[in-house]
């Protein structure tokens, strides 16, 4: 398969541009060029963006970031099937790892579904070992060249991948070139919120490369990847090596704030080490173990932290959460991961940091990752700032039926998705299968990261089929962590799922009687209002609810959680999320604004409904269970607890 034979494949690459992708672009010029920072200024975006390593589960040091100034070129698909792929004109400089769409990649258009975008640059080999080609996302089928030697295609815009261009490789520099071609929202590969008819809560599309790019020497025989397993309730870890020929003996050292407890031998395959009394991970004390793996010729750093999240039956008969042994109500904001200046790709390490940690700062304890991965440095600033994580697939599917996704369900109409599969814009077979694999590949890839303790399979109806199955899939998978298999509606029964999940803008929430599953308020809220000076979109505002002045909006907020959340966790809610962390695009019911630099509920407000909500929690679920154990303990003697 090369990337000339996905282009045959699909007639609409060889067609016109759109009227869609006209409009598109026409919009998308309107724009105001904004830059994410703080009340201290812009987080400046440097000639080698994001050069931190970009797997903080699998660090090494031998490694070369190749993000910077690269030579780029578009071309129409057809010229490039004519031309067999071989193509040497340059239209000028693009900024990896910023997709063109982006300001900060310097170039700014929209590219076409029958167009293909070309890099160019190359890297540096010293001729000992093997060297491995790191790409953190391409978005969506790309193929790789090294030295004009095809190295492989990889289809799917959100998963990293990697290939050993050793063979191809020569001492000193080699030339790399990668070829790609998005379809966007016209084909139903997984593409989340990118589509050409962008507005309210859909965005402008990006292509091409749009994570961290590197190279990292290994010897001939090496550890390729790293899983930990930890078991809180054994007091132990099963760390899982993964090598690439005879990688013989290895030392595995576990580390505690710098200090050495544990070393131990092991070998690839399953390795099952004791560590005796254990620290728990939690949002107030995110610890994490330091691990250091070493072969007779490789090592690597890796980390985990000993955390357990469940699902238990209060003394009242509510389903609640639990983390390690104690009740936790899990209060978050919803989080698209989108930066003015550079969209889906976090513009430094910095802005991730200061995103997590603004949310923190203002009470929160969970931030639900909507529609979209991240790169893995983001999940490792969530695990040692200790911020729970909900993690989302990232939605599929054909064109999706507004009727199902968007009216059925406010006429309490759930569609069965086991029959259904048109309506819900899945009729191929073969892409379902597809994205049942990519769900897996998602949960694989993230699975290491203890801020993570839930997964979200579908939302909203947007590509929905087989929830059942899928959700004993992805159990099959990881049976460590919650899972919200139909976030929204279209829910398929109650004994199927974890969770009864909520989303509430336009009506009062009012707790569901004699709900058997635990009960979540997945989405909320969405209050919205305009910043001057602080949108991208200010000719074209979306919002649920839009305030005109920060006094009206902050006590609308209040009243919301005052009246609506906050008396609904005494009769079993267990979670609420609330829309959303950051303004995207015209959609302005961000908390934050899209630059970050205003906070529009405020801090103090914010500090302070999250108090009353872990207040009332706690008050609610210690006297629940005292209250229980009186009675218990009164039957056991012969009273009537209830005095009657």
């Amino acid at each position: 398969m090369t990337l000339t034979d996905i282009i045959n494949k699909y007639p609409f690459c060889k067609q016109a541009s759109s009227a869609r992708y006209d409009k598109a672009c026409r919009e998308w010029a309107r724009r105001e060029k904004l830059r994410t920072g703080d009340k201290n200024g812009d987080f400046k975006i440097t000639e080698k963006p994001r050069a931190e390593y970009p797997r903080p589960q699998m660090e090494r040091s031998n490694f070369d970031i190749l993000n910077g100034s690269w030579d780029y070129a578009v071309i129409s698909a057809s010229e490039y099937v004519r031309k067999g792929g071989r193509v040497d004109k340059t239209d000028g400089k693009i900024l990896v790892p910023f997709s063109p769409e982006c300001d900060a990649s310097g170039v700014g258009r929209i590219l076409d579904r029958n167009e293909v975008l070309i890099y160019r640059t190359s890297f540096n080999f010293a001729g000992r070992g093997k060297i491995l080609l790191h790409f953190e996302a391409v978005d969506e089928k790309c193929e790789v060249f090294v030295n004009g030697v095809s190295q492989g295609v990889h289809e799917g815009g959100y998963l990293p991948f990697y290939f050993d261009v050793t063979s191809a490789c020569r001492e000193g520099a080699n030339a790399l070139e990668v070829h790609v071609v998005d379809f966007s929202d016209s084909c139903p590969a997984p593409k989340g919120k990118q589509t050409l008819s962008r507005g309210g809560i859909w965005y402008t599309p990006q292509s091409g490369i749009w994570g961290s790019v590197w190279t990292e020497t290994v010897p001939e025989n090496y550890i390729e990847n790293v899983v930990c397993l930890p078991d809180p309730g054994g007091a132990q870890v099963n760390i899982n090596i993964t090598a690439c020929g005879d990688i013989g003996e290895v030392t595995i050292k576990i580390y505690d704030e710098g200090r050495e407890i544990i070393s131990a031998k092991g070998a690839a395959g399953d390795n099952v080490v004791k560590l005796g009394a254990i620290k728990e991970w939690s949002p107030s004390s995110p610890f994490l173990y330091k691990v250091l793996i070493k072969s007779e010729s490789d090592s690597v750093r890796t980390y985990f932290a000993m955390r357990k999240i469940e699902l238990v039956t209060d003394m009242r008969g509510y389903k609640r959460v639990k983390l390690n042994g104690e009740y936790i109500f899990q209060s978050g904001v919803l989080d698209q991961g989108y930066y003015p200046e550079s969209m889906l790709t976090p513009p430094s390490d910095r802005a991730m940091i200061n995103d997590i940690q603004t949310m923190k700062d203002c009470g929160f304890n969970m931030i639900r990752k909507h529609i979209k991965i991240e790169p893995a440095r983001w999940y490792y600033h969530c695990d040692r700032l200790g911020m729970l994580v909900w993690q989302d697939m990232v939605s599929g599917g054909d064109k999706y039926n507004f009727a199902v996704i968007g009216a059925l369900p406010f006429a309490g109409v759930m569609l069965d998705d086991t029959r259904h599969y048109k309506a819900f814009a899945r009729a191929d077979e073969t892409e379902r299968e597809n994205y049942k694999k990519f769900v897996g590949d998602t949960v694989k890839y993230l699975r290491c990261f203890p801020s993570i303790v839930l997964w979200c399979i579908f939302n909203e109806g947007w590509g929905q089929f087989d929830s059942v199955a899928m959700t004993d899939y992805v159990r099959s998978i990881d049976d460590t962590r919650l899972i919200d298999s139909v976030s929204g509606w279209h829910d398929q029964g109650a004994q199927h799922f974890d969770f009864k999940s909520y989303h509430i803008y336009f009506r009062k929430f009012r707790m569901p009687k004699k709900e058997k599953r635990c009960v979540i308020l997945s989405e909320f809220g969405g209050y919205s209002m305009p910043v001057k000076g602080h949108m991208q979109m200010p000719h074209k505002i979306f919002g649920y609810k839009i305030f005109r002045d920060e006094k009206t909006l902050r006590e609308s907020i209040d009243k919301l959680y005052t009246h609506e959340v906050v008396p609904a966790i005494g009769q079993g809610l267990c979670a609420s999320v609330y829309t959303q962390l950051s303004d995207v695009e015209e959609e302005i019911n961000g908390i934050l604004t899209y630059d970050r630099k205003v906070n529009k509920a405020g801090r103090e407000l914010l500090n302070n409904i999250n108090d009353r909500l872990y207040f009332e929690h706690e008050a609610y679920t210690t006297h629940a269970d005292r209250q229980a154990e009186e009675n218990l303990a009164m039957r056991e003697e012969g009273g009537d607890p209830f005095g009657e």
